[in-house]
C-alpha cells in the first residue's frame, strides 16, 4: 500500500497528476489515523512541504466521506499566513492540490481591493487564505462569517507572532467556533506559541519531523572570500558559473537591493528587485516574472522575501551577511524545498569571514571555502553547457525542414556551427576580473606566528621583508587621534590591497607614514587617485623617499595642515579652535 492511498482520493490524484511520487516525512505524518480529526502543533523546517501537509490533514474535516464539496457557501476552512506573498502561494498550491474536489479558494490579504474581496465571499467559498490584518476587518464589518469553519490553520505562527500579529490570531481564533480542529505549523516552537496553543487548542498532538542534525540536508554550503571591492563582481560571476534557472540574492537594506539589481540589470542579467517599498502589484508581477522566465535572478530583503517558493530555485546568494542563524536558515531555505537540491553562497569579505564562522557555527551548518569562479571557469562551464545543449539532438521538425536545407546549401556546417557559438557567448554576460585572493588557513589550522604578523591580522608592527616597499602618507596623525585600528581597514579599502600588503605604520603629530608592498603600490596609488580614501577632509599620497626624522619630521609635521573633521567613533582633534583675542578696552582718564 503506497501513501497515497490511506488518503482522499481526489488529493491522490492531484499528487500523481503534479508528479508526487512519495510523500516528505511531514506530509506522511498527517496520514497517521490518530491526527486525522485532532489538533495538531507541528514543527517542521522551511521547505519540507508544510503547505501539502495541512491540505491533506483537513482534508478528512472538510470532505468527510464524500470525493466532492457541495456548493460553496459560508467558508468551512481557514489558513492564516503571515504575509501577502505567502497567502498568495498557499492559494495557489491548494487550488490544485483541490481542483479535484470542486473547492472555491477565496483570499483576504494586504494590499489588495477589499471590495472585490467582500464580492468573492459573498460568493460563497470552501477555504479561505489571508493575512492576519486583512483577516480581522472582513470579520469586524461582518463580510467574512467564521460560523461554519471547521478547520483553522496557522501557516508559520512562530512568524505570525514575530512580526506582531498576536492580537489578530487571538481576535481570529476567537470568533471560530469552538468545535473545530486548529493546526499551528510553526518551524519553531518558542514559548509563545507553546502558549497560544495551550489557550486556542485541545488535547493537541504534538508532531516534530525533520531534526536540527538533518535541516538543510539537501542544501550545499559554500562561502567565498573576496575583497571587500570585489563584491559585486564576485556575485556575477557567481550567477554566470551556475547559470540557476533561478536565483535570490539577499541584501540588508533597501538602497542595497536597488543598487545591486540596477548593476545586474546594466551587465545584461534579467533582474527584478523585491522590496518593501514596492506596492503589492509590482511585487506580485515581480515574482510572476521570475516563475514565468521573464527573469532569472531577483535581489531581495529578508522581510520581502518571507515564505517564498519559486519553482527551480537552485541558488542563493547572501550578498550582505545574515547577522544571526535564524536569518541565515530562512534565506537558505529559499532553496533545497521538498526534495530538490540547492546551493547556498556567502559572499564574505575578507575582514568578516570570522562573522560568516559564527554564524555558521550557531546555525550547526558546514560551508566549504571556495574560490570565486573566474572568467576561465565560466568560460569552460559556458563551453561544456554550449556543448551539451539538448537542442543540438534533436531532429529538426516537418516546418524547419525547407530552410536547414536553405542555409546547409548557403553555408558551410562550420559557419553554421560558429554562427551558433556567437550567438550563444553573446547571450551570456561576460564575466570580471577579480583580485587575487590571500590564502587563509582552514578552520581548525593555526598560522606560525610570524605568518600571522606578515599578514597584519594584528596590529602592524616594524616588518623586516618590505625591503622594496613604497611610503605613502596619510594626513591625520596622532593630535587627530589616528589609530592603527582604525587606519589600517581604510587604507586597504582605500586602495584595495588586503593587510598583507601593508608594512610598518608611523603616526606622527600632523600625519601618518605607512609602507605598501612593492609589487602593490602601482595599483595602490592608482585605486587611491582614482577613489580616494572614502573619508571626507582625509587624503593620501605618495611619500618621497624614506620616512623623515629629526628636524625633518618636525619641520614636516609643522608645515601639514588638515581641515579634517572626524565622524563619530574616528579620531577626533585634541583641542577645539581658539577663539581669536579682543583687543583691550582702555578706559579715558578723567579730563582727556
Amino acid at each position: 500500500m503506497t501513501d497515497f492511498d490511506t488518503m482522499a482520493k481526489p488529493l491522490a490524484a492531484a499528487l500523481v497528476a503534479r508528479g508526487y511520487e512519495t510523500l516528505t516525512p511531514v506530509q506522511q505524518a498527517m496520514l497517521a489515523p490518530d491526527v486525522q480529526q485532532s489538533d495538531l502543533l507541528v514543527s517542521a523546517q522551511t521547505g519540507s512541504g508544510k503547505t501539502v501537509a495541512f491540505g491533506i490533514a483537513i482534508a478528512p474535516t472538510l470532505l468527510g466521506t464524500a470525493e466532492r464539496l457541495g456548493h460553496a457557501g459560508l467558508p468551512l476552512g481557514l489558513i492564516v499566513a503571515p504575509t501577502r506573498e505567502l497567502a498568495m502561494q498557499v492559494k495557489r498550491e491548494l487550488e490544485w492540490l483541490y481542483r479535484e474536489t470542486g473547492a472555491r479558494i477565496g483570499s483576504c490579504v494586504g494590499g489588495m481591493d477589499m471590495r472585490s474581496e467582500r464580492r468573492a465571499l459573498a460568493d460563497g467559498a470552501h477555504i479561505v487564505v489571508g493575512t492576519p490584518g486583512r483577516l480581522r476587518d472582513h470579520i469586524t464589518r461582518g463580510s467574512l462569517d467564521m460560523s461554519e469553519i471547521r478547520a483553522i490553520v496557522l501557516d508559520e505562527a512562530d512568524e505570525m507572532l514575530d512580526l506582531g500579529f498576536r492580537d489578530d490570531l487571538e481576535f481570529i481564533l476567537a470568533a471560530a467556533p469552538e468545535e473545530r480542529r486548529t493546526l499551528m505549523f510553526s518551524a519553531t516552537v518558542p514559548p509563545q506559541i507553546a502558549q497560544l496553543a495551550k489557550r486556542f487548542q485541545r488535547d493537541a498532538q504534538r508532531i516534530t519531523v525533520a531534526g536540527e542534525s538533518a535541516q538543510h540536508s539537501d542544501i550545499e554550503y559554500q562561502q567565498i572570500l573576496v575583497a571587500p571591492a570585489d563584491r559585486e563582481n564576485a556575485i556575477i560571476n557567481t550567477l554566470l558559473f551556475f547559470d540557476s534557472d533561478n536565483t535570490i540574492i539577499f541584501c540588508h537594506t533597501r538602497e542595497a537591493v536597488k543598487h545591486l539589481a540596477a548593476r545586474l540589470a546594466n551587465r545584461g542579467f534579467a533582474v527584478v528587485a523585491l522590496s518593501g517599498e514596492l506596492s503589492q502589484a509590482e511585487r506580485t508581477n515581480a515574482l510572476q516574472s521570475m516563475r514565468d522566465g521573464r527573469a532569472r535572478v531577483c535581489v531581495a530583503t529578508d522581510v520581502a522575501a518571507r515564505g517564498i517558493d519559486l519553482p527551480n530555485l537552485g541558488l542563493v546568494i547572501h550578498a550582505d551577511l545574515p547577522t544571526n542563524p535564524d536569518t541565515l536558515l530562512h534565506r537558505s531555505g529559499r532553496t533545497g524545498r521538498a526534495g530538490r537540491k540547492g546551493i547556498c553562497t556567502l559572499i564574505v569579505p575578507y575582514h568578516r569571514r570570522g562573522v560568516a564562522a559564527r554564524v555558521l557555527r550557531m546555525a550547526r551548518l558546514t560551508a566549504a571555502t571556495v574560490p570565486a569562479p573566474t572568467a576561465a571557469d565560466i568560460e569552460r562551464h559556458n563551453h561544456e553547457r554550449i556543448l551539451d545543449d539538448p537542442g543540438l539532438s534533436q531532429a529538426p521538425g516537418e516546418d524547419e525542414l525547407a530552410l536547414v536545407g536553405e542555409l546547409m546549401k548557403m553555408h558551410s556546417a562550420e559557419n553554421i556551427a560558429a554562427a551558433y557559438l556567437r550567438l550563444q557567448l553573446a547571450a551570456r554576460p561576460a564575466p570580471e576580473e577579480l583580485l587575487d585572493a590571500p590564502a587563509f588557513p582552514e578552520r581548525g589550522q593555526r598560522e606560525p606566528r610570524g605568518e600571522r604578523k606578515e599578514r597584519g591580522d594584528a596590529a602592524p608592527r616594524e616588518r623586516s621583508d618590505f625591503t622594496d616597499g613604497v611610503w605613502f602618507r596619510v594626513s591625520v596623525g596622532r593630535k587627530h587621534r589616528a589609530d592603527p585600528k582604525w587606519l589600517l581597514p581604510m587604507i586597504c579599502k582605500a586602495g584595495h590591497v588586503t593587510k598583507r600588503a601593508v608594512g610598518s605604520i608611523k603616526i606622527q603629530d600632523a600625519f601618518t607614514l605607512f609602507e605598501i608592498a612593492g609589487d602593490k603600490a602601482e595599483a595602490f596609488k592608482a585605486a587611491i587617485k582614482e577613489n580616494g580614501t572614502g573619508e571626507k577632509g582625509v587624503s593620501i599620497q605618495p611619500a618621497d623617499g624614506k620616512p623623515p626624522h629629526g628636524g625633518e619630521q618636525r619641520r614636516a609635521e609643522e608645515a601639514q595642515q588638515t581641515s579634517w573633521s572626524p565622524k563619530k567613533g574616528k579620531p577626533k582633534p585634541d583641542s577645539a579652535p581658539k577663539k581669536p583675542k579682543t583687543k583691550p578696552r582702555w578706559k579715558k582718564s578723567k579730563g582727556a
